[in-house]
């Protein structure tokens, strides 16, 4: 059986705004992977992998968009608001939940 591999935030449900596609978005903010990097193939481990890295990067501005260093502050901020309207031409409300 062929390990499960994700789809790759621009392929993912709801224009990749799930967890999965939250992992690719902060792994952009923070650095960890190039912005052409979707995750498309990746296995879980990969992906539970660059988790765990954003997670000790987050720890470094204490969880917090605005202790980041104006440069990630932006590109949060753009990151985000790309996503949002690739997740709304796609269909996404974000008045229902990810499995609505």
């Amino acid at each position: 059986m062929k390990p499960k591999t994700y789809s790759g935030i621009y392929n993912d449900k709801h224009g990749g705004m799930t967890s999965l596609g939250a992992i690719i978005k902060d792994g952009w903010i923070l650095g960890l992977i190039p912005e052409t990097e979707t995750g498309e193939g990746w296995s879980l481990h990969q992906l539970d992998a660059l988790q765990d890295k954003c997670h000790a990067a987050w720890a470094e501005y204490g969880f917090r968009v605005a202790n980041l260093p104006e440069e990630m502050r932006e590109r949060h901020e753009r990151v985000h608001r790309e996503a949002i309207e690739r997740a709304r031409a796609a269909g996404w409300d974000p008045e229902l939940g990810e499995d609505e």
